[in-house]
């Protein structure tokens, strides 16, 4: 028993969290390569990523609602629920999608002026959120084709088609920036031109491979009709993560609101420890996601007892990968530091921040594998949203703005408290793990929940 699960993890997990590394290898590469050019450059493609990772904090809600239910349903054998999800959750990504694309395309420099005050900063960034606009319609289309064939017997190839992706954007940064190849030398704009072919790529064979056999399908009249009571359902689950993301996220944005106000070696060094802290998390991502739809899968089959018993060996792992996340930053941070390219002071700030991060990572591990998976496969998602936003909104986003701005806390001090909030609801986390609401059956009825001790 105990080797099934571990491979059926393992199947989803390794997938997944390559995936996510791979995704997280542009953000590398855009400061690798960025950062030969000016520490400036480097800072201000950072700031304006901030943007792209607000628009992701609805992906990942649209995706984890979608992941919860299509898990579920995938484990009851049901198609047309499948089809009716990927329809009205495409519609509502686009939308989302256009939104983001316009504010990118035609008010770019007040968006940088959120972060930075620096005129230079705010000219970069705005240049490269212009051109990489339509990347956010292609993002929107792709992450939700990709999220689908995830949870239906596809991670494999969901996988392959981002990892090339992810490639190609690489190549044609190298290609644009620096003008290889007989490619035009366009610095930051290369690197956003990048991004928009990379994702127009990874688009288009997303929607082909879905005409293949064997996968859910976009129906069109879905689009228009869809199942009301299964959309409710949805919604239901889902207004709670994407809630529980945009208090997380925009909390964590304020971080960079924060880190942007004291000064450029800050904010390099803050953008190398985040992409570090996001390359080595994704093992633990892996965990949380792969986890989600193997509990979720459970749930759906009414097989309460193993989706328990499924949940503390996921947490035990949890526990093993934060540690081992952490010791491996540790153990790279001195060949990341040789390799930044950041000027003396940004470096000393960077080496203290990769000791903060390493603490980090392991409260990380735990609740993206709790609260994003474990609990979100049983529709146990109002959790989240209390305690994300109780945790940032009333515990660390203060505290960071009163160190930096009311107490003039040197830097480390600062990145210090806004590093606690994963760390801080450990307790709360665990308490209601064990209070198993989490463990319930959201497919009968179109998500009338069916707890284990109902069925009993």
């Amino acid at each position: 028993m105990n080797r099934m699960f571990y491979k059926k993890l393992l199947c989803l997990v390794l997938p997944i969290a390559f995936q996510q590394f791979m995704l997280s290898l542009v953000g590398a590469s855009d400061a690798v390569m960025l950062g030969m050019i000016s520490q400036d450059a480097l800072s201000a493609v950072s700031l304006a990523g901030q943007v792209m990772f607000v628009f992701n904090l609805f992906l990942v809600a649209f995706t984890a609602g979608m992941s919860m239910l299509c898990a579920q349903y995938w484990g009851k054998g049901d198609l047309k629920a499948l089809e009716n999800i990927l329809a009205f959750v495409l519609r509502t990504s686009l939308a989302v999608s256009f939104v983001f694309f316009m504010a990118v395309l035609l008010v770019p420099q007040y968006l940088m002026r959120f972060f930075t005050p620096d005129s230079r900063l705010i000219a970069d960034g705005a240049t490269y959120l212009q051109v990489s606009a339509v990347s956010y319609l292609m993002c929107g289309i792709s992450q939700i084709y990709l999220c689908m064939m995830k949870n239906t017997g596809h991670a494999v190839k969901s996988t392959l088609i981002s990892s090339v992706a992810v490639v190609l954007n690489i190549i044609l940064n190298a290609g644009f920036i620096f003008g290889l190849w007989g490619l035009p030398s366009m610095g930051i704009a290369g690197a956003a031109l990048a991004t928009v072919i990379a994702r127009m790529v990874e688009c288009f064979w997303a929607v082909m491979d879905s005409g293949k056999a064997k996968r859910v399908r976009l129906k069109l009249r879905f689009l228009v009709h869809a199942d009301r009571d299964l959309e409710r359902t949805y919604w239901k689950y889902s207004l709670p993560i994407l809630g529980n993301e945009l208090a997380w996220g925009c909390g964590f944005t304020m971080y960079s609101v924060v880190m942007g106000h004291l000064g450029s070696d800050a904010v390099a060094a803050n953008s190398i420890a985040n992409i570090a802290k996001n390359l080595l998390v994704c093992f633990c991502i892996g965990v949380g996601n792969g986890g989600s739809i193997l509990v979720g899968n459970e749930l759906g089959a009414g097989r309460f007892a193993q989706a328990k018993e499924y949940g503390g060996r996921l947490c035990r792992l949890a526990v093993i990968s934060g540690v081992a996340s952490g010791a491996l930053l540790l153990l790279l941070s001195p060949v990341i530091l040789r390799f930044s390219g950041l000027n003396s002071q940004a470096g000393e700030y960077l080496k203290w921040m990769f000791v903060m991060c390493s603490y980090y990572l392991v409260g990380k591990s735990i609740n993206v594998t709790t609260i994003g998976g474990i609990f979100s496969a049983g529709g146990d998602t109002r959790f989240g949203l209390i305690c994300d936003t109780i945790t940032l909104w009333c515990v660390t986003v203060p505290l960071g703005f009163i160190a930096a701005f009311v107490l003039k806390w040197p830097v480390l001090a600062v990145y210090f408290v806004l590093n606690l909030d994963e760390v801080v609801k450990l307790p709360v986390v665990y308490r209601h793990y064990k209070e198993y609401a989490w463990v319930n059956n959201l497919t009968q009825a179109h998500g009338i929940k069916v707890r284990c001790c109902d069925a009993a």
